[in-house]
């Protein structure tokens, strides 16, 4: 119920690692500039998106539950590069140097902290402003101190968390993150080859009391010891992976062909990116932890357990090739085999010329409300309500993520009716 939801009194801090990143100041850049009533928060479904409610009255969601207002958001974060968020945007030449300007002094107010950085878990990044620490524990208590410290200056009576740095490499599910204790005393041995620093950040918000947001597919907080750190500290977790272009589509088509009871035999993917994400995932051990993520999505929605007849053989398969000269503006292509009525084949072919950035921004915005949100109504652990906004949903070992874009988007809308003792219109919508 609505009462039982804490309001959304004072400043919220966003504190988001890669600060100085392509999706950080887009998102930085376009939030502050909304706020300001110089453009709108298109993409976004806390500003956005209305809700049907049980007597068919529609309602802006941030007008039905208590979000958090774009005005009382502080941004801050780190990075390994020293750059504040105007020089940072610059460099990553997603936005124009016109809509800069016109949250200039904002941006260049915003200035990173050092980053917990491991070369190894992102070879080809070369980190310049970056944290010095004898063990990963120690690493954790100087984020842990760089969060208090961003919550006093900035008077922020709450944080969230957002992870919107570069991919790490993959590396499986090991015994040190099967529980918190193994965790612990990974950190504090300093076992670097299954401790990444994106677990070093995740650990510390958790424990500051702040929720944790992974926007990138890393082995992060999808382990049993994160979980249960958070049900210790009762704080949202949520992600994995920003769900922006290529298996947003994914999610919207394989629906379609499952529902029409329409076969496929093959679906290719590739795509051409730039910028430092591009660059990052142009190293094979980097991409791996893409690839899973992207693989992941097609089998779930398709259910080939099953569908034999229609889905036991997909071939799937996905590239990512790094290309400079198109920087931000990532172009993805779909080949799908698809067969009909007596086996008959057909062809889908899917060029979608996208803006990552763009795309990427508005999710964050959301998570980062959303994720809020459910801290003050007392929702801890895995929020699987948030799907919606991620290629690989985060759930526990005892379920299945859903990826259908439209089931997720229920899920989104049944959540928002239920913090406020609102049911279902009768109908589906």
């Amino acid at each position: 119920m609505k009462e039982n939801i804490k309001p959304a009194t004072g400043r919220l801090g966003v504190l988001v690692v890669g600060v100085g990143g392509a999706v950080s100041t887009t998102l930085i850049t376009g939030t502050l500039a909304a706020r300001k009533g110089l453009t709108k928060a298109i993409g976004s479904i806390t500003q956005m998106a209305k809700i049907k409610m049980k007597h068919g009255e529609e309602k802006l969601i941030k007008d039905v539950v208590p979000l958090t207002d774009l005005n009382d958001i502080a941004f801050g974060g780190w990075d390994i590069f020293p750059d504040n968020a105007y020089e940072a945007a610059q460099v990553a030449q997603v936005l124009k140097n016109s809509d800069l300007d016109l949250v200039k002094d904002e941006l260049e107010n915003i200035k990173p902290m050092p980053a917990a950085f491991d070369h190894n878990w992102a070879k080809r990044l070369n980190g310049t402003y970056i944290k010095q620490a004898a063990t990963r524990w120690e690493l954790v208590e100087q984020i842990r101190q760089d969060i208090r410290n961003f919550k006093a200056d900035n008077q922020c009576n709450r944080v969230v968390m957002l992870w919107a740095a570069s991919t790490e490499i993959y590396i499986p599910l090991s015994e040190e993150h099967n529980s918190l204790q193994a965790l612990e005393k990974a950190m504090k041995e300093n076992n670097t080859t299954v401790i990444s620093p994106s677990m070093c950040y995740a650990y510390a918000a958790l424990s500051e009391g702040a929720p944790f947001v992974m926007g990138a597919p890393n082995l992060c907080v999808d382990i049993p010891a994160m979980w249960e750190l958070a049900e210790k500290t009762r704080i949202p977790i949520a992600g994995k992976d920003f769900k922006s272009g290529q298996t947003l589509m994914k999610t919207v088509l394989a629906p379609m062909f499952k529902t029409r009871m329409l076969g496929v035999s093959g679906w290719f993917s590739t795509n051409i990116l730039g910028n430092r994400d591009g660059e990052v995932l142009d190293e094979p051990e980097n991409f791996k932890t893409k690839e899973v993520s992207k693989l992941s999505v097609i089998d779930s929605i398709f259910e080939p357990e099953k569908y034999p007849d229609l889905y036991k053989e997909v071939y799937h398969k996905v590239r990512i090739n790094y290309y400079p000269p198109r920087k931000d503006n990532k172009e993805a292509w779909d080949n799908i085999d698809i067969f009909g009525w007596m086996g008959y084949p057909m062809e889908i072919k899917v060029n979608f010329l996208c803006r990552d950035s763009i795309l990427a921004a508005p999710i964050a915005l959301d998570l980062v409300l959303f994720s809020d949100l459910a801290l003050r109504a007392d929702m801890y652990g895995i929020q699987t309500w948030l799907s919606f906004f991620c290629k690989s949903p985060m759930h526990d070992s005892e379920h299945e993520p859903v990826h259908d874009l439209f089931t997720q988007w229920r899920m989104v809308k049944q959540t928002i009716r239920s913090l406020v003792g609102e049911e279902a219109p009768d109908y589906l919508d």
